[in-house]
């Protein structure tokens, strides 16, 4: 026992383990999502078969099954993300108006994140005529 010795370390009051962080394709995707579906002009995500099916879920009472990333696709790599979307707008809304502020919003709804965005890419799909909260099938 006498040949134990104690060793203290010094602890500096700001360190921090290190390690890396990762984040998740999905998490970019919802991120995504819900930026894109709070701009006025966009009424769905999803291509035709995304919201058939979606529509078939609603009527059996699954109606939320699928909705947090319908519609999107995300890759991240080193930080930096490729965000591609799937967009239903609302009938007489400019669509390089309803794309740029979906690509405003999202960009910087993934960027409050600590990620950056190479790229926001839009498909418009569809443009939805009538009542917006109307299903589009």
């Amino acid at each position: 026992m006498g040949d134990e010795a104690t060793q203290e370390l010094s602890m500096t009051p700001g360190a921090m383990a290190g390690g890396t962080t990762l984040v998740s394709d999905e998490v970019v995707e919802k991120i995504a999502v819900a930026a894109a579906r709070s701009v006025p002009g966009v009424v769905e995500l999803g291509g035709d078969v995304a919201r058939f099916f979606n529509a078939v879920l609603d009527r059996v009472g699954l109606d939320q099954v699928g909705d947090a990333r319908r519609g999107c696709s995300a890759h991240v790599t080193n930080g930096a993300a490729v965000i591609n979307l799937v967009i239903v707008i609302e009938a007489g809304r400019p669509v390089p108006q309803v794309t740029g502020e979906v690509r405003a919003q999202v960009a910087g709804a993934v960027e409050a994140y600590g990620l950056r965005v190479d790229e926001v890419n839009i498909r418009v799909d569809d443009v939805a005529l009538g009542d917006p909260a109307a299903p589009v099938a």
